[in-house]
């Protein structure tokens, strides 16, 4: 049998295995003593929405952080959105993310950010166009100010291309609440 995953599938498996392998080093303390794992688990996300003149865009990105300790934390998140433009076209993205978080200072947030989403874009148009489906990754760096549970900063992706990125630049503002 024979058995191929494309380039998108791998990394998703390579994302969720290391982040597996990393929460399980993480959930012993001194002498292999359990530690209570979801004191340390923060859930939140982001919700979008946006429309106007035939165009509609919703997205819902719940996210999961484990903090491995007061000043560094590791989560994954999905990410799901629905584009449509009236008689142009309609577009489903799915994916997921693996992310690490560092707060060198209390109100400083910096962040790196892996985004592997699949890209199913069909056009309803007399334009000639192609329907699309492919993968597309982004690799966010970014920074933010945080105020408690809430954090307002902008990410740059580096993988950015201005082709086939879902986003309109590699500039991207953000706000991040986790509970």
């Amino acid at each position: 049998m024979n058995l191929q995953l494309s380039s998108g599938k791998k990394s998703i498996l390579l994302i969720v295995f290391i982040l597996f392998y990393a929460l399980s080093f993480s959930q012993s303390g001194p002498d292999n003593q359990k530690s209570d794992f979801w004191n340390n688990v923060r859930f939140g996300g982001g919700v979008g929405l946006s429309f106007g003149d035939g165009f509609f865009s919703g997205t819902l990105a719940p996210t999961a952080i484990y903090q491995v300790s007061n000043n560094v934390g590791l989560g994954i998140g999905l990410n799901g959105t629905y584009n449509t433009r009236r008689d142009l076209y309609k577009s489903t993205i799915l994916g997921g993310s693996a992310m690490a978080l560092y707060d060198p200072l209390n109100e400083l947030q910096v962040s790196a950010e892996f985004e592997e989403l699949n890209v199913n874009r069909k056009y309803e148009s007399n334009l000639n166009l192609q329907d699309d489906n492919y993968w597309y990754p982004a690799l966010f760096l970014g920074a933010g100010y945080r105020a408690g549970n809430v954090i307002f900063g902008i990410r740059y992706d580096v993988l950015y291309d201005e082709d086939r990125s879902i986003y309109a630049d590699p500039w991207i503002p953000f706000v991040r609440v986790f509970f």
